[in-house]
């Protein structure tokens, strides 16, 4: 017995009328005739009562109609999830991510995946910018934002945006009113406490900050160190110090913490495992390339 021959017996069963279910299924009325006597056999009793006027179901052939439709519901259901599954239409991609777009284009790309592949699930991971190499290598992410290239071999990056560095001060700083800086005015703070990632670190933000200092004329007098973002906006909207941030943090405590900008620029960029043929990966990396990042500035 095969699926052919219940589909046949399925539109027998609704039909109960072997010509018009013959026209129905496009083939003859004989051969149609010889599966059902096929399936018959096969099971060992009678699935329809017949008679040169009538085709009526057995007992047994309505109970095998109402169980066959219900297997073949789930079997077409099934089939048509793998095939969403081998598109990419339904599946899942582990995303790492900086908290510097937490709520800047993080959100509104999450909402273009979602809107336009609504079965695709994003498992959200935030990711330290050193670890983001070694996650990928070991697949416990699939993709992951960066503000730098990718060093491994195996992995490729994609430039996204490039944005300002900002001085960030809290909302009562003498500093709070001003719209933008130069570097050389950085120089004017030189004696206050700052709240920054560790600046001995060899990450590219690390580098780009060591960068900013030195053009600026000074070493800064660091009050406190975290390399998680959000932690140093929280020490600033309280006053422990200043600090210097990309300008996509901006969409955090807007009230408590002012963003004043300056020259330098920062990149974010996209990096994956070369080859990697998940196809949720590759879906999301079209709705990246479609996606405008200037918005989240």
């Amino acid at each position: 017995m095969n699926l052919q021959q219940i589909q046949y017996f399925l539109a027998l069963a609704d039909e109960l009328h072997f010509w018009k279910t013959s026209e129905k299924v496009f083939i003859t009325q004989s051969a149609l005739s010889r599966h059902i006597k096929s399936m018959e056999q096969e099971l060992g009793f009678d699935l329809f009562e017949r008679d040169k006027r009538n085709v009526k179901l057995t007992p047994a052939g309505e109970f095998l109609r109402d169980q066959y439709a219900k297997l073949l519901a789930d079997y077409e259901s099934v089939t048509r999830r793998a095939s969403l599954i081998a598109s990419g239409e339904v599946g899942a991609i582990r995303i790492g991510f900086p908290a510097s777009i937490t709520f800047s284009v993080l959100p509104d790309l999450l909402l273009a995946l979602h809107q336009q592949h609504p079965h695709i699930v994003a498992q959200m991971i935030e990711v330290d910018a050193n670890d983001v190499d070694p996650f990928l290598q070991s697949h416990r992410i699939d993709i992951a934002f960066n503000r730098e290239t990718a060093k491994a071999k195996e992995l490729t990056s994609r430039h996204l945006m490039t944005e300002n560095f900002a001085l960030v001060v809290s909302a009562q700083h003498r500093f709070a009113g001003k719209k933008g800086l130069k570097l050389e005015d950085l120089y004017k703070l030189r004696h206050e406490e700052f709240v920054l990632p560790s600046l001995t670190g060899k990450s590219e933000h690390a580098s780009q900050l060591r960068a900013i200092f030195e053009v600026a004329g000074f070493d800064p007098i660091i009050h406190l160190e975290s390399d998680f973002g959000v932690a140093l906006l929280g020490m600033v909207a309280k006053g422990l110090g200043i600090s210097v941030m990309p300008i996509s943090y901006s969409h955090h405590l807007k009230h408590e913490v002012h963003f004043i900008k300056m020259p330098p620029t920062s990149d974010l960029l996209v990096l994956w495992r070369q080859g990697d043929t998940n196809p949720a990966l590759q879906i999301f990396l079209q709705v990246i390339a479609g996606f405008d990042f200037t918005l989240g500035r």
